[in-house]
């Protein structure tokens, strides 16, 4: 049973969540029938849906998964191991996105020119350097981290693993804004980005694994 008063942070985020409904609510009649939703690398549109699906439906949509999100967190029995910087990070995330994102689909469907681009990679940068900063600060947890049976069963294996972790997404983040400044192509561009993801994804678990099977032939 969460108490009342840990609902205060959830009712606030989400508050600031639903903030660019009033946005929505000036502009709604300015927007055609069918605005966009999502643009490629190179800004040309490719996924529409009804106005009210952008005016309304995004902030409502971040205000449902930032609820979730925070049950999750709630539910996590080792939620105590989570820095406290990592806490406030994941209670505001979504929040953040929401009053981003949300005014960016409407002024680009109001005929604001924006350079999409730059300003998204520009944030999975930062994301990623903030998120590398403070990886190695958090203990074992069930929420936030790379939760890897090995790492779970392991402070060392887990302490490793996140420290290496660490270096390659403050790197990752470093080419996402580098990246976010280059004239790519939509292909290369997604190329570029799916190689970062998968590299900072992949080589930590991979690493995790080498040290779970080095431990266990000692063990022998």
């Amino acid at each position: 049973m969460i108490a009342k008063k840990n609902l205060v942070l959830p009712a606030i985020t989400s508050v600031v969540c639903l903030l660019p409904l009033c946005l929505s609510f000036a502009v709604y009649n300015d927007l055609p029938d069918r605005t966009v939703m999502q643009w490629n690398l190179e800004g040309n549109p490719n996924w529409y849906a009804h106005k009210a699906a952008s005016a309304f439906g995004l902030p409502i949509f971040f205000m449902v998964f930032n609820i979730a999100l925070y049950f999750l967190f709630c539910s996590d029995s080792k939620r105590k191991n989570i820095s406290k910087a990592m806490q406030a990070f994941t209670c505001w995330l979504v929040p953040v996105v929401s009053i981003i994102i949300t005014p960016l689909v409407l002024f680009m469907n109001l005929g604001v020119n924006l350079p999409m681009q730059m300003i998204i990679l520009s944030l999975m940068g930062v994301l990623f350097i903030f998120t590398g900063n403070y990886l190695p600060k958090n203990r074992q947890n069930y929420t936030v981290g790379i939760r890897l049976p090995w790492t779970l069963n392991s402070a060392e294996n887990w302490n490793k693993t996140h420290r290496m972790a660490s270096v390659l997404f403050i790197i990752g983040g470093m080419l996402f804004i580098i990246t976010a400044f280059l004239p790519l192509k939509n292909v290369v561009g997604i190329l570029i980005i799916l190689t970062i993801v998968i590299i900072t994804v992949i080589v930590p678990a991979l690493y995790s694994y080498s040290i779970h099977v080095k431990d266990k032939n000692k063990n022998r």
